[in-house]
Parts: structure tokens; sequence; C-alpha cells
């Protein structure tokens, strides 16, 4: 059978028209959904500046389902689940981005560091730890240090947080001595509730984290009151008192703190007139009311006492100073005095409290780490009054 080569000459054609007619086609269909994928991006764009999160997600997984390989929608899509609070579906979002094998190095990490701030808010502690540990070799190792620091502070691992708080600090990421100064004194105090009655071995261990701690931040405080109030638990009051003497000749600012103690101590060894010089000096300085009131507790007689906080009154009318002045005061209706010291109290008790300087939480005592945003040394010395 002869081959006809006047079908070739036709059929060449014919296929030339029929690929133009199919590349038209797959352009014009290139060209809808490229028009159509901005526009629902730029649509969810718009009700996400309008803070319309509800429309903006709508739009959004419009998007991706148009478009499953884009992922910066899934990025945009996933925070948005975070804002409001849908970790389940955000850590669905972001699992899916990891499991994609298309992704670059650097879109796989930043998937990843998303996946562990969906666990982070979620308060999923243990799935954060683990994920951001996947980070530590990777660009985001200085936001996963961080973030591992602050769990290990939620979860009071305090040996993992000086750990990770010494990387940070060679790494030159800040001053964390302080800080580490702080984890060694709550170790401290988890080994003395570990035991009813402190074994040698766990006083040894303790007493060194402490030395460790004053060596590492000698302007810190803590560290020296937790090594006073441990030699007087062992009955070394002499020690304790001479410990807490020290400290008020280094860092005068911390003698409000340790008034009560100095107190009690000076008593049980017969140093109070010691005191009573001391704290006279130190309020002559600066007129700190928990100085005033232990000093006032040290006068001889009660005129005494009534003519300090007098005099104190008529440099500073303070309504705690006001209080203990009445406590000890005749007046000529005795029997109203019980209801003049109730509306005192009551009116003294918010100015009692101390307050944190990075969010405002007021508390009845001083703490180290603030309860409410969870800062270290954020707390004055002063009370709310003196402020």
């Amino acid at each position: 059978m002869e081959f006809d080569l006047g079908w070739i000459l036709l059929g060449l054609p014919l296929a030339f028209v029929l690929g133009w007619l199919a590349s038209r086609l797959d352009l014009r269909q290139l060209r809808l959904e490229n028009r159509q994928n901005p526009k629902a991006y730029f649509k969810g764009l718009n009700f996400l500046l309008n803070e319309q999160q509800d429309q903006a997600i709508d739009a959004f997984i419009q998007a991706v389902q148009q478009d499953p390989d884009t992922s910066e929608l899934h990025f945009a899509l996933g925070s948005l689940f975070r804002r409001r609070g849908e970790f389940e579906r955000s850590v669905r979002v972001h699992q899916h981005l990891l499991a994609r094998d298309d992704l670059s190095n650097k879109e796989h990490e930043r998937a990843q560091l998303a996946l562990a701030m969906d666990y982070l808010k979620a308060g999923l502690l243990d799935r954060a730890e683990e994920s951001y540990r996947k980070l530590l070799d990777t660009a985001f190792k200085a936001q996963a240090q961080l973030a591992l620091l602050s769990i290990f502070e939620r979860t009071r691992d305090w040996q993992q947080a000086q750990l990770i708080a010494q990387e940070l600090e060679h790494s030159g990421l800040g001053e964390f001595k302080t800080r580490q100064a702080h984890y060694m004194c709550e170790q401290v105090e988890q080994l003395l509730k570990s035991q009813t009655s402190p074994t040698p071995s766990l006083v040894a261990q303790a007493k060194a984290l402490l030395e460790q701690a004053i060596h590492m931040a000698p302007q810190s405080a803590r560290a020296r009151i937790a090594l006073a109030h441990l030699e007087h638990q062992l009955g070394h009051t002499t020690q304790a008192l001479d410990i807490l003497l020290h400290l008020v000749h280094a860092l005068p600012q911390s003698l409000p703190l340790l008034c009560d103690d100095l107190l009690v101590w000076s008593k049980s060894l017969g140093k109070e007139q010691s005191l009573k010089e001391m704290l006279q000096i130190a309020y002559d300085t600066h007129a700190s009311l928990d100085v005033l009131r232990v000093l006032s507790s040290l006068q001889s007689t009660p005129s005494e006492q009534q003519h300090l906080l007098s005099q104190h009154l008529q440099k500073d009318p303070s309504l705690m100073v006001a209080s203990w002045w009445l406590e000890h005061e005749r007046i000529e209706h005795e029997e109203q005095r019980a209801a003049l010291n109730k509306a005192l109290l009551r009116a003294t008790a918010p100015l009692k409290r101390y307050r944190c300087a990075a969010c405002g939480f007021e508390a009845q005592k001083h703490f180290w780490q603030c309860p409410g945003c969870q800062a270290w040394d954020s707390y004055p010395n002063l009370r709310v009054e003196e402020l």
C-alpha cells in the first residue's frame, strides 16, 4: 500500500490550528484564574484592614481553594485563625504546610514557627516546646529561645530556664544575669519545700546556689534576703542579721523590704538600740513609710512614738501614718475609735499595696516576678502611697 504524502500536507495545518486553539483556551483559563485569585486575595485583605475578620477568613478560604499551592494565603489564613482563638483550625493549616514537599527550607521553617506559636497560644506548652526546639538550628533560633524561656518560666522548670538564659547571653542577645539569679533563688525555694526538715546536703546545695546568685547579680537583693532567711531557719540569727545589715549598706534602697525581719531578729538578739540608730539615719535620708513604722515601734514611750508620727504628718499628710497615729491617740469619744479605725483601714488598704511598674498589677505583698505580666523586678520597694 502506497503512503499518500497529501494527507500529511493536509494534517500539518490542521494539527497547527488545533494546537493553537488549545493554547488559547489554556491561556484564557489561566488569565481567568489569575484575575480571580488576586480579586479574592485583595478582597480578603480589604476585610482584614477593616477588622472584618469573619469576611476576611471566607475570602482567604475561597482564594486557597482556587489555588491550594499558594503558601502565603495559608500563612495569612492560619494567622487569622490564631487571632480569633480558633487554634485547632490554625494548627491544621500549618500542619498542612509542613506536609508539603514543594516548600522551600525558609517557608518550612516559617511554617514550623507558626505551628509553635499556635501551640503556645493554645496553652499546649509541651507541644509548643517540642516545636520550638526544632527551630534551634534555624534562622529563628533567637525567637525560639525566647519563647522556650517563657515556657520554662510558666512551667517553673528553673534549671532549663537558666540554661536557655545562659545561651541567650552568650549569643549577645541581652543581659540575663539578674534573671539567672532569680532562677537560682526559685530553685532554692523548691529545694527547701521538698523536705520538711532539710538535710545537710540539701542545705549545702541551697547555700551554694544562693552564693552563686549573689556573685552573679550583686545588685539584686533577693539572693541575700533568701540566704538570711535560710540562716535564720537553721538557728543562726546572728549570721542572718549580719547578712541583712550588709545588704542595707550595699543596697540602701532595699531597706523597706527588710524592716520587719530586722526588727524581729534585732529584738531576739537584744540589738534594738543599734537598729533604732540605723533606721533613724535612713529615715532622715529618705522618709520611707515602712522605715517610719518600724522606727516608731522602737521608741521608748508612746509619747515619743506619737511625736515622731506627728512630725511626719506635718511634712507629709499620709493616710497610713494617720491610721498609725490614731491607734495610740486618746480621743474625746473613745467609743468612736473602732469606727474611725475601720474607716481609715478601708481607706488605706489600697495605699498599702505594691504596684507593678510594667502592667499596674497591685498586690498586698512584694513580688520579685509580677503575677500579672510575669515581668521580673517590676515591683518597686515602696508602697502605692509613696509612689
